[in-house]
């Protein structure tokens, strides 16, 4: 898919069923990640997991898209898993079809959350790579923390506009490369096996 992949990493002072509730209710994973408005799933697939549709409202326009999603609650090595694949006819979509995984690992006082995807560049691969994809993953960094601050001190995540409010959510709090080979490197089996939207 041409550029690097988005990776983004943070430590949540926080057991890892309270960052499971957080991330795969939809209702719940609608209000601090900025990368959706709305996720709906729409019907339970036969290879497990679930088939989805996403808007993401802009000015004057509501992108929308669909997606599969599949997670694994229980693994040998006591970590979690959620795999992803999207796609969208939405021509004001920066983001075409794309894939991914978020990754939950149990570490001393809490639950380390990474994401790793990638998609390919709907409006040319030049703008994606010095305006789209450094917002895109800015966007998630900027997320993650705000799911920290809900998941550690029950700060309600809002808009990054209301700069006046407690407790802003910093992307600079997460870590945008992985400690150890590719953003994608630990993407979980599931995800080659998931269905296509």
């Amino acid at each position: 898919m041409g550029q690097a992949p988005i990776y983004v990493e943070i430590d949540i002072a926080a057991d890892i069923d309270t960052v499971w509730r957080l991330t795969q209710v939809a209702e719940n994973h609608t209000r601090w990640d900025l990368r959706f408005s709305r996720i709906s799933p729409t019907e339970t697939l036969d290879s497990e997991g679930y088939r989805f549709r996403y808007e993401r409202r802009i000015p004057f326009h509501t992108i929308t898209g669909t997606g599969t999603s599949r997670g694994e609650i229980k693994r040998p090595d006591g970590t979690r898993t959620s795999a992803l694949k999207f796609t969208t006819k939405d021509r004001l979509s920066p983001l075409g079809d794309g894939r991914g995984y978020w990754r939950y690992v149990p570490i001393p006082g809490g639950t380390r959350f990474i994401t790793g995807y990638d998609y390919e560049p709907a409006w040319g691969a030049v703008l994606d790579r010095i305006l789209i994809r450094p917002f895109v993953g800015w966007m998630t960094a900027w997320s993650f923390d705000s799911l920290r601050l809900w998941a550690e001190s029950d700060i309600e995540p809002h808009s990054p506009l209301a700069f006046w409010k407690p407790g802003r959510p910093r992307a600079r709090n997460c870590l945008r490369f992985p400690r150890r080979g590719r953003p994608m490197d630990d993407a979980p089996a599931t995800l080659s096996a998931l269905e296509t939207p």
